[in-house]
């Protein structure tokens, strides 16, 4: 079975000089570490949390073009994102999915109108379309049982993708770990380290033990997302805001809101937004609001108005309509927007923005998901053109993603480790709870060889458990608990202290008040 490099090796190894040191364990900060180690240079990689503790595990699940940009004529955006798509459809076959997507028409008009757009979408993709746009009459409701049908005139039906957001990350993580990167968790960037008036890397200190040690780097590349703008100002406190901050929220309900494997997209709600119903886990995804944030936080929470929005405006949509009792979970997340002259968040642009300080410290900032893998090759590119660096080719549009195979579940060609673990303990292959698709096999090896270290890891980000279902995974998180804490070695005052911190995170804001 492959193991996992020891934590105390990789903190040991980062103690050294490096070519790239990446501040940020998220969507753009493992893809710049893969960029980076995959080009050849001495890699590092601290995330003060878990990868993908914020918003990039909080993703509305969709690798997608963009289909709303079409409107504002944002075509090179559309265009960029449905390459990126196709791109790691290829590489992530075991995490990244084709998804069918119906436009529900209840007005005659909508058909040719949304019809157009989305023929123009398809057209774009060119021979990375996944499959033909159909406009299709009433009979489009069985592709989707649960959609309401009084007035129903027709539809669209188009084709994007999905994924599952942290478990990419991981994978990311995990790439860089197998190309001669140092990648860690719950280690904190403290300062800057300032030589000659330039950035010369960061002094860093590891959340369990609180040592600290000194990483050296040509080039210190903040991907901190949601934080960029407090990393900016480790390096000049005078340095002006970057971001412009906005909070999504999702619900989670149970398949029958749906009652298929096609997703319905509400086109444009009254305030101009466009609102998604996703199968995705067994689960329906309902989202997103756009409400601005004052400041970046790992939870931002959702409001009372929040949900009540999603329901009233995906109900007209629904045959059956849904309630608060039906959802099962509730998740937010923080989009790190570029800030620019528009008025709303929802008008700013996703597009993402790189920069370099006078002393040297290169920031990327915004972008989404889908164009994670662009970003990390422009910043590297930068890098180079700005002489942190001496030119080394990317590789990333054909490199595969650690665990890439074909006709898998979403552990890929690691499957047969999981297997061998229940091979060696059958009881490894039992649920960790009847509402939960996920075994404890599964637990213990997010610990052994994926790098989870609380229990917040397993059930937020190595499962889902926490997104499928909130009461559930507070059900089972004393047991689930105890079986980290043997993995680790830790006393019963730290599982204990698990539990309660694991409970009130789930009570607070991933649970109804």
């Amino acid at each position: 079975m492959q193991t996992m490099p020891d934590r105390s090796s990789l903190w040991s190894s980062l103690d050294r000089n490096f070519d790239v040191l990446v501040i940020g364990g998220g969507a753009t900060g493992l893809g710049v570490a893969v960029d980076a180690a995959t080009r050849g240079y001495r890699t590092a990689l601290v995330e003060a949390g878990d990868f993908a503790q914020a918003t990039s595990s909080r993703a509305t699940k969709l690798v997608h073009g963009g289909v709303r940009y079409l409107e504002s004529g944002q075509i090179h955006l559309v265009r960029e994102a449905l390459e990126e798509r196709s791109i790691l459809l290829r590489a992530a076959p075991h995490l990244v999915r084709r998804q069918a997507f119906v436009v529900p028409v209840y007005r005659r008009w909508e058909l040719p109108y949304y019809g157009a757009g989305l023929l123009v979408y398809n057209l774009l993709a060119g021979r990375a379309s996944l499959g033909p746009m159909r406009v299709m009459g009433a009979a489009v409701a069985e592709q989707v049982p649960g959609i309401a049908r009084t007035g129903l005139k027709g539809g669209v039906v188009y084709y994007d993708a999905q994924f599952n957001d942290a478990r990419l990350a991981l994978a990311l993580a995990r790439t860089a770990l197998d190309h001669g990167a140092t990648a860690m968790n719950y280690v904190r960037c403290e300062r800057l380290i300032h030589e000659g008036g330039r950035v010369r890397g960061a002094v860093v200190r590891d959340a369990e033990s609180g040592a600290t040690a000194t990483v050296r780097a040509r080039a210190t590349i903040n991907a901190t997302g949601i934080f960029s703008d407090e990393l900016r100002k480790l390096d000049d406190p005078g340095a002006t805001p970057l971001l412009a901050l906005s909070r999504g929220t999702h619900i989670v309900v149970g398949p029958g809101a749906l009652g298929g494997e096609t997703a319905f997209i509400v086109p444009k709600t009254r305030d101009g937004r466009v609102i998604f119903a996703i199968p995705w886990q067994g689960r329906v995804l309902i989202g997103t609001t756009d409400a601005a944030a004052p400041s970046p936080a790992m939870e931002p929470g959702h409001s009372e108005e929040e949900i009540h929005y999603l329901l009233e405006q995906i109900r007209p949509y629904l045959e059956r309509p849904i309630g608060k009792s039906d959802i099962l979970s509730v998740f937010s997340g923080l989009r790190p927007l570029v800030s620019g002259k528009a008025a709303k968040t929802s008008q700013l642009s996703r597009e993402h923005h790189l920069s370099c300080s006078a002393a040297g410290l290169i920031t990327i900032a915004g972008g989404k998901w889908t164009t994670y893998r662009r970003m990390a090759e422009d910043t590297l590119n930068f890098a180079i053109r700005h002489g942190f660096l001496e030119a080394a080719p990317c590789v990333t549009r054909t490199l595969k993603i650690h665990g890439a195979a074909e006709g898998t579940g979403e552990y890929g060609s690691d499957e047969a480790e999981v297997e061998a673990l229940i091979a060696a303990e059958a009881g490894l292959a039992g649920r960790i709870d009847g509402a939960l698709p996920y075994s404890w096999a599964q637990v213990v090896y997010a610990v052994r060889s994926e790098m989870a270290r609380t229990v917040e890891d397993v059930l937020a980000r190595r499962t889902r458990a926490l997104l499928l279902g909130a009461e559930a995974a507070v059900r089972c998180a004393t047991a689930v608990t105890a079986v980290i804490a043997r993995e680790l070695g830790r006393d019963p005052v730290w599982e204990k202290a698990q539990v309660r911190e694991f409970t009130e995170l789930a009570r607070e804001f991933y649970l109804l008040r």
